[in-house]
């Protein structure tokens, strides 16, 4: 009989114990967006009065509970002999544990570390603003202090105090803005973690252009991925983009809709070189953004074993006399103003605004042709009459950019720089906390 009520009383232990765990993971749920660690380790983001004294104390009342109910069984099950009810009590506390996630980075328990990222990264009007580091990310406007990602002038201004990027980034503003653009330059070489403040920083190859670069910042056991413009596709005219693991992704969106699906480059400068074989008493004219979109339609022309000369507009030369100096062969380029003829069949690179000017009409029958990720949508190729859309794009599509995203292992994604408001529906889909952040100046309509 002694056994019996003993038995009973460890079950009816047993089933409180129970009860207080579906009651907890309930009231983690609950409370998911307060004081509670959810399942990615994100935080409340609406700061309340004593909103971590409240999480320690809570956290501290739950060890102190465990640790009593443990202890109370164990008793219970010696003076039973009840090994097979304590090992159940035991797995009961490890299923518990799992709900209590730990930081990616730093392996910290999340309850024990409820600094949000908005706590010391923030947009503000002059840009994304790192408050421990001191510094701003691609700022619209001057600042004191910027980290720059690249060359392309949506991101790259004139006038900052103090810019620090790649070598390659520094040489882009200093032939795009003039040598004095920048009172004081500091180059970062990929990969080489350097102390900014009270942050770590680190340059990761982006995959964009000629020394596009990732920013990573890491702070009090937290690592942020700011991304900058980035694709995924190979180019060979830069480094390519490097995953990294990260607690906060953020992320481009210039192709943030799933429509767009880009095309493999040299699929696309097939189609070019089949059409100069269909009409070779025409000039193909081909517009191309004057940095890094030029680049990459020419190498790409001569590792399809186009060998002959390759004709330049005026205002996209001095970016592939920059890419010759950094060590990329793009062949024999020339000057359509040194040409003594209208180059009929011949391949001719410009902006895209020139087909619509004046100076095209030194050339034969121009097939006009535009390479850009826009090309996807046919309205905007008639809009701008284009006979031959090349869907080349030096930006992640819908597929690379949901990729990405996953393999990084953000629990947490903020978006800028394109159609925001769709990828923060997709990351409630796929029970990631998303933000838009609507940064200005961050739209680039030549890709």
């Amino acid at each position: 009989m002694v056994i019996k009520g003993l038995v009973i009383v460890v079950a009816v232990i047993i089933d409180q114990m129970q009860a207080r765990m579906q009651a907890r993971i309930a009231l983690q749920k609950q409370h998911a967006t307060t004081a509670a660690v959810v399942e990615r380790n994100t935080i409340d983001p609406t700061p309340r009065p004593g909103l971590r004294r409240t999480q320690a104390r809570l956290h501290l009342s739950r060890e102190i509970e465990s640790q009593n109910n443990r202890t109370a069984t164990e008793t219970v099950c010696r003076r039973s002999n009840c090994t097979q009810i304590l090992h159940c009590v035991v797995q009961s506390e490890v299923v518990l544990k799992r709900h209590w996630k730990p930081n990616r980075i730093s392996g910290l328990v999340g309850c024990m570390n409820p600094m949000r990222f908005e706590d010391w990264l923030a947009p503000t009007p002059q840009g994304l603003f790192c408050k421990p580091g001191g510094f701003f990310i691609d700022p619209p406007d001057s600042v004191d202090r910027a980290v720059i990602t690249h060359g392309h002038s949506d991101h790259a201004r004139f006038g900052h105090a103090h810019v620090l990027a790649t070598a390659e980034t520094v040489e882009v503003m200093k032939v795009r803005l003039g040598a004095e653009c920048a009172g004081a330059f500091q180059t970062q070489p990929l990969g080489e973690r350097l102390r900014v403040g009270d942050v770590d920083v680190t340059l990761r190859p982006a995959g964009h252009i000629l020394g596009s670069a990732q920013v990573v910042i890491e702070y009090r056991g937290q690592r942020a991925v700011v991304s900058g413009d980035y694709k995924r596709a190979s180019d060979p005219t830069c480094a390519p983009f490097e995953l990294v693991p990260c607690d906060l992704l953020i992320t481009e969106a210039t192709f943030g809709l799933p429509v767009f699906r880009h095309e493999p480059a040299a699929k696309e400068v097939r189609k070019l070189l089949d059409s100069l074989r269909q009409f070779p008493d025409r000039t193909h004219l081909v517009g191309v953004y004057g940095l890094g979109k030029c680049q990459r339609v020419i190498k790409e022309l001569r590792l399809a074993d186009y060998d002959k000369p390759i004709w330049l507009h005026g205002a996209v030369k001095s970016m592939c006399d920059l890419y010759a100096r950094a060590g990329q062969d793009l062949g024999d380029l020339r000057l359509v103003s040194e040409a003594d003829t209208k180059l009929a069949g011949e391949i001719v690179m410009s902006p895209p605004s020139a087909a619509r000017d004046v100076w095209s009409r030194r050339l034969t029958e121009p097939v006009v042709a535009f390479a850009s990720g826009w090309m996807r949508v046919r309205g905007r190729a008639r809009q701008r009459g284009v006979e031959l859309p090349l869907v080349i794009s030096d930006h992640c599509d819908w597929p690379e950019l949901l990729r990405t995203i996953r393999e990084t292992g953000a629990g947490e994604v903020w978006v800028t720089h394109g159609r925001e408001d769709a990828l923060v529906h997709q990351l409630a889909m796929m029970g990631l906390r998303g933000r838009a952040l609507a940064l200005v100046g961050r739209e680039d309509e030549e890709d």
